[in-house]
């Protein structure tokens, strides 16, 4: 689906943000791009959407390089930024612009989702709330059908109920042809949902792998409740307790808590990706 090779970017020449950069995203799977702010995320999200060039390296979107911008390849991607502009016309208005455009559009399914984020046709979006905006753009995008759907902070501006319709709504859209990439920091409000993790840090990939083999492979766990005899990775306090990540030597998969695995990674990535091999 989308193929990033030894990329070299920088927004000038003297501060480069990424020097051989690679990554892979997949059809089928929901894929969290995590990092820091300012770590690159949105950088990689508009190499793909072709807004961004690399000065060395490819980056391509189903066979295509990004960079051609071609109808055939931008009919296939849809990207919701974490800013963007709505003009102030009717959200009725907007989709009968901008709806041609993607071959796969369901006017119907584009229906159903307003109603479930409560919103009206008729509104200006301008009269909208940054939320409720984000909503209205999140229905479009979905409703496009296409194969490939990014986010960048999609949380941002959902409040708590929102939040959880938004897991819902996006885990029931996806499908062996379509890609979801989504870019986060605020990785608590997505950690049901992501089937893929990608952390990137100063520019570089330092994660990459499946939430099944975080799963099976690492443990989550309060440290009272831990074995005196089992390894400690990373630990940190939340609250009145104190959150540990250890090695999974209990022949079952464990509930990934994944803000205590991101500052893991973040703070010992070699011997956490190490645990993650054995």
């Amino acid at each position: 689906m989308v193929i990033i090779e030894n990329i070299k970017f920088g927004y000038s020449r003297n501060k480069i943000l990424f020097n051989d950069l690679s990554l892979e995203f997949k059809a089928g799977h929901i894929y969290g791009l995590l990092g820091k702010n300012g770590a690159g995320k949105t950088t990689v999200l508009k190499q793909i959407a072709g807004l961004l060039f690399p000065l060395s390296g490819t980056c391509s979107v189903m066979g295509q390089s990004s960079e051609l911008r071609l109808p055939s390849v931008l009919q296939e991607i849809y990207m919701i930024a974490e800013e963007f502009y709505l003009p102030s016309i009717s959200i009725s208005k907007f989709v009968k612009i901008n709806s041609p455009f993607y071959p796969k559009f369901n006017h119907d399914q584009f229906q159903e989702l307003i109603k479930e984020f409560e919103l009206s046709d008729g509104t200006v979006l301008t009269s909208l709330s940054y939320g409720q905006k984000k909503k209205a753009l999140m229905a479009f995008g979905l409703a496009t059908n296409t194969n490939l759907l990014i986010l960048d902070e999609p949380t941002n501006g959902l409040d708590i109920p929102s939040k959880s319709q938004f897991r819902r709504i996006i885990a029931s859209t996806l499908n062996d042809e379509r890609c979801i990439i989504i870019s986060t920091h605020q990785v608590r409000d997505l950690s049901s949902l992501l089937d893929e993790i990608i952390i990137i840090e100063n520019g570089k990939k330092i994660f990459a792998d499946s939430t099944e083999i975080i799963s099976r492979k690492l443990l989550f766990s309060d440290l009272k409740e831990m074995n005196v005899n089992e390894p400690i990775l990373y630990e940190e306090k939340s609250g009145f307790s104190q959150r540990v990540i250890a090695p999974n030597n209990r022949n079952s998969e464990t509930e990934i808590d994944l803000e205590l695995f991101f500052n893991g990674i973040l703070t010992n990535t070699e011997s956490i990706t190490q645990a993650l091999k054995n």
